[in-house]
């Protein structure tokens, strides 16, 4: 899950991931998908008529997905570079 990223670096994982989640939530209704279940995600899929545009709501989760860790990854502090020490007498 998500909670172990947010909890360690909030101040980037949550807006990444509202933008990402923005975007999912964007498309799927620009898409028309309907999801007949009282809950989402993509175990949701295996049911049979449960989400209309079914393709199309797997691409607005994906698109979302891809947006958040390209966000992520420009927001992202520069993980410290560790020196490795010279050997003595060399």
């Amino acid at each position: 899950g998500a909670i172990p990223f947010a909890a360690k670096d909030p101040l980037r994982v949550i807006p990444a991931s509202v933008v990402g989640g923005a975007l999912t939530g964007a498309l799927s209704m620009y898409f028309g998908c309907k999801l007949m279940a009282p809950h989402g995600g993509l175990f949701v899929m295996l049911i049979p008529n449960a989400i209309n545009h079914a393709l199309l709501y797997l691409l607005a989760i994906v698109a979302g997905s891809v947006l958040t860790g390209v966000v992520y990854a420009l927001i992202k502090r520069p993980e410290p570079v560790e020196l490795e020490a010279a050997p003595a007498g060399a």
